[in-house]
Parts: C-alpha cells; sequence; structure tokens
C-alpha cells in the first residue's frame, strides 16, 4: 500500500531532522542562532558507523556520535561566548570546517573519495519487529520503529514542561528571553549558552547517527543533504515550540518521503527532490512575514 510506505518513510525521514529542531531550539531559547546543526549532524554520522563497525553495538555508536557532537558543540559555544565570533559566520565557519576535515580523514585514512564502507556495522535495532506489520495502515510505520524515533517524540513531549517547570529550564529561557534579568538574578550567561549549545550538538549528533545507522549502514559527505538547515528552519517557523515544531518536522518530512516516491514514478529526480528545499524557503517568508506583522500590532 503506498499510505502505509509514505507514512512509514515520513515518520523515519523526520527523526533526524526533530531531533536537529529540538536540539537547535533548545539553544535558541538559550539566546545563541545555531546554524552549525549540519556540521554536528555530519560529525555524529561519521563516528556512528565507525564505531559501530568496531564494536558491534549500536548503542555504544549512537552514544559516541552524541558526545562527539557535544564536543563539536562545546568548541563553537567557546568561539562565540568566549572569543567573540559572530555566531551566524562562526556557523557556516564551523560548517565548511567539519565537511572538509571529515573528507580529509576520508581520503587519508580510509582512502575513500566521498562514501565510507565498513564491515559488521550494527544498524538500529526495530522495536516491534515484523509482528505488527500487518495492521492496517501503520503497520508497517510500527514495524520499522526505532529507538532513536521513538526517544525523538519523547522528547517532543517532555521539553515543554522542562522548559517551563524545571530551574535549568527556567534559566535557560530567562539567559535567552531577559539575560539582564538573569544576570542580576546571578544566572552565568555564558555557561547556561555553552551548556545549551553542548545539547544542541549532543541531539545532532544523535541525528546524524540516525541518518547513517537507521537503514544504510555507511557515511557519506553528503549525507546530511542539509538537514540540519532544515531544522533551523522548522524551529524558526515553529516559534521555539516544541510540540509545533515538531509538526513542522513532520511536515518536511513527509514532503521528502513525498519526493521520493515521486521520482520512482518517473518524474525528474533533480527537480522533485528541490520540493522539501523549496517549502523551506516558502516557511522562513511565512516566520519573516509573521514577525514583521506581530511587531506592527505592537508598535
Amino acid at each position: 500500500m503506498i499510505i502505509d510506505q509514505v507514512l512509514a518513510a515520513s515518520i523515519a525521514l523526520t527523526t533526524p531532522i526533530l531531533l536537529a529542531a529540538m536540539g537547535g531550539l533548545v539553544n535558541r531559547q538559550g539566546g545563541i542562532v545555531n546554524i552549525a546543526l549540519d556540521a554536528k549532524m555530519l560529525a555524529g554520522a561519521f563516528v556512528a558507523v565507525v564505531v559501530s563497525s568496531a564494536t558491534g553495538n549500536w548503542f555504544a555508536a549512537i552514544l559516541a556520535a552524541a558526545f562527539v557532537g557535544a564536543s563539536v558543540g562545546l568548541v563553537f559555544s567557546l568561539v562565540i561566548t568566549r572569543a567573540g565570533a559572530n555566531m551566524i559566520v562562526a556557523g557556516l565557519g564551523l560548517n565548511v570546517l567539519v565537511a572538509g576535515v571529515l573528507g580529509f580523514i576520508l581520503n587519508w585514512f580510509y582512502d575513500s573519495s566521498g562514501t565510507l564502507r565498513l564491515q559488521d556495522v550494527a544498524l538500529l535495532p526495530h522495536i516491534f519487529g515484523d509482528g505488527v506489520k500487518d495492521i492496517p495502515i501503520v503497520g508497517l510505520t510500527l514495524s520499522r520503529l526505532d529507538p532513536l524515533t521513538i526517544f525523538a517524540w519523547l522528547t517532543v513531549l517532555c521539553l515543554p514542561w522542562a522548559l517551563a517547570n524545571t530551574r535549568a529550564g527556567l534559566r535557560v529561557r530567562a539567559t535567552g528571553n531577559a539575560p539582564k534579568v538573569a544576570h542580576a538574578m546571578g544566572i552565568s550567561e555564558l555557561r547556561v549558552q555553552d551548556g545549551t549549545t553542548m545539547f544542541a550538538g549532543f541531539f545532532s549528533g544523535l541525528a546524524g547517527a540516525h541518518l547513517a545507522l537507521a537503514s544504510i549502514g555507511l557515511f557519506n559527505e553528503g549525507l546530511t543533504a542539509g538537514r540540519g538547515f532544515i531544522a533551523l528552519a522548522a524551529f524558526y517557523f515553529g516559534r521555539d515550540r516544541p510540540v509545533t515544531t515538531a509538526l513542522v518536522c513532520l511536515l518536511f518530512g513527509f514532503l521528502d518521503a513525498t519526493q521520493i516516491r515521486m521520482q520512482t514514478a518517473g518524474l525528474p529526480p533533480k527537480l522533485i527532490g528541490t520540493i522539501p528545499y523549496l517549502m523551506v524557503l516558502v516557511a522562513l517568508c511565512i516566520a519573516g512575514w509573521r514577525n514583521r506583522r506581530t511587531k506592527d500590532q505592537l508598535a
């Protein structure tokens, strides 16, 4: 059934965008616009494949990917908060730097020009297996659910409460929305921003691990395909609200799944492949127009 396949593909393709968006959302709540999500996803994907092949353990692989993502995030944060670099320029630079370093490692250590295929890569397991495959409409989706997909959606449910009710969440929001008040309360803005940037890196690393280990079990230099920027657009359009952002991510995942299906129908793949990115531009335009209208109403 086409509906079953599109639904299952939509959920799977939403997961990496959703993970990166949740991390970026918290980072923005803390006052940092993180456009380097793509770099951390790419680093996480590479490490996930290498560790999975070396250990044969998918859980160790995603932990390593998350740790590397958080480490890259910390470096990114220190460049901004301590060295005073412009966060947009620093983010662009980090994306280029990570892609260049990984390209060098592939060429120097693995004698590869863009794709890394290793033996015995352990993929993410399917939680429910084929036993639920016969359930109408959602059976195929349930049979392909992996731990990171479930974790991503649990995060969507828990994050609103955590930001509104926990000490850490309130400190993050105070730092991003009222830095002078946060400073007067004795909150270390720089430490909070470092923490949220590491959080974004942690989730982006998991997003990269999902891209590499959900089904293909390999690393490619173009594996992220700009999904870090799509995640950025998602939480902008979702106004930093986890549930709204998740719904936007789901829309992008659905468009991605649909364009893949349309390519198999014989339509021009290059042209059809632009649909998700075209929708990102439309979403950003709508978000910009909405912000201007809000400011005009307040003026």
